[in-house]
């Protein structure tokens, strides 16, 4: 399987995982989701605001544009329903841009500055995998953080999406 196929299936496991853990979610009220938590975002909704607002930014400087952010943890945070709302969006929108790419462009070299400060580059390809790691990484510190409400967080899992893609 090329690199572009790997890309095109992370983007669409990417999108099953958090509509799995949304909707895990979505039952709880919201001072659960806001109650603080041992952890840098502060509590579970903040987490998963962190992981949409970085999703924004590799979108940006996918595209070339400025992202306008200026923290990894930016102080305004929307409410559950709102952000489920944009997670699925952002989510469809890297299965299209994966879709859209080809072997080439996915090469291409992408030059950006951190949030932190700093130069980067990274290559297209590289960028979009960041992207699905990344969310993969924070829906581990989200389940530690259900296991903690007494809310066992779904199974999600590579294997588990490949079984049920068939």
């Amino acid at each position: 399987m090329s690199q572009l196929r790997h890309l095109q299936m992370l983007t669409r496991y990417r999108a099953w995982a958090d509509r799995l853990l949304y909707r895990s979610l979505a039952p709880l009220p919201a001072s659960s989701l806001a109650v603080t938590q041992p952890i840098v975002f502060g509590n579970l909704l903040r987490t998963l605001n962190h992981a949409y607002c970085m999703d924004l930014v590799w979108k940006a400087h996918l595209q070339g544009v400025p992202h306008g952010f200026t923290s990894r943890n930016p102080e305004g945070c929307p409410a559950f329903d709102v952000l489920h709302t944009a997670q699925t969006e952002i989510d469809e929108w890297y299965i299209h841009y994966t879709e859209t790419l080809n072997e080439e462009r996915c090469e291409e070299t992408i030059r950006f500055t951190f949030i932190g400060g700093g130069a980067g580059e990274m290559r297209r390809g590289d960028i979009v995998l960041h992207v699905v790691n990344h969310a993969t990484y924070h829906r581990g510190h989200v389940a530690m953080m259900m296991y903690g409400l007494s809310v066992p967080p779904p199974t999600t899992d590579l294997p588990v999406f490949l079984r049920e893609i068939g």
